[in-house]
């Protein structure tokens, strides 16, 4: 019987798709889900991501991610990139929550403030996104965790020129590419075993 923890098993970092074989619109769309409900500080969502299918596209991209085989072989490419406008984003977001009434919006005054000092310590000026980019990539994870839900193959890739993406894409200034995400289904069995560290390297128990 596979289980989400069995699935995460069986997954791998895919470095050879199929190019034939497809994913669904339907399944496509529960990964995207996944991203638009996994967990982020104060909810705001510092973060944007690219989904594409485009060929043409994708081969422009290869030639700025060290010409790896996943960006043009996977069916779906995501560019996840951070957002450096987040100040902009508390009063999004509080339009958002308030549905557009002045007296809600006032309730969530407290709220600016204690976003407000924690973006003033935590990014110290516009364009900066290292803490945009941890947020992004709890996003992938679980990008990641419903591909392996989905049993759909993926594979997370840092191995890129971010400033070439950004052009090639054509990304706002308040957005930065961060990381990517190949999904598809593999070509071949991984040729080795899953290797990983035992419980008691990585935990400690007090």
């Amino acid at each position: 019987m596979k289980t989400f923890l069995s699935n995460l098993e069986w997954r791998f970092a895919t470095k050879k798709f199929d190019p034939e074989k497809t994913v669904d619109k339907e399944d496509l769309e529960k990964i995207l889900r996944a991203i638009r409900y996994s967990p982020s500080s104060f909810g705001l969502q510092p973060y944007h991501i690219y989904v594409i299918s485009d060929r043409e596209i994708k081969q422009r991209i290869k030639k700025h991610a060290m010409m790896q085989s996943q960006v043009t072989d996977s069916r779906y490419l995501l560019v996840f990139c951070a957002r450096v406008d987040v100040n902009k984003r508390i009063s999004s977001y509080i339009d958002l929550a308030s549905d557009g009434s002045a007296t809600k919006k006032l309730l969530f005054q407290p709220l600016k403030i204690v976003v407000g000092r924690f973006l003033k310590n935590n990014i110290p000026k516009e364009g900066t996104p290292g803490w945009t980019t941890r947020q992004a990539y709890i996003a992938l994870g679980f990008a990641l965790a419903a591909c392996a839900e989905l049993l759909i193959d993926s594979c997370p890739m840092e191995g890129f020129n971010a400033k070439k993406v950004d052009e090639t894409l054509g990304v706002p200034e308040h957005l930065k590419s961060v990381v990517l995400l190949a999904i598809g289904y593999r070509k071949d069995e991984p040729e080795h075993k899953k290797v990983r560290f035992p419980n008691n390297d990585l935990f400690t128990h007090l």
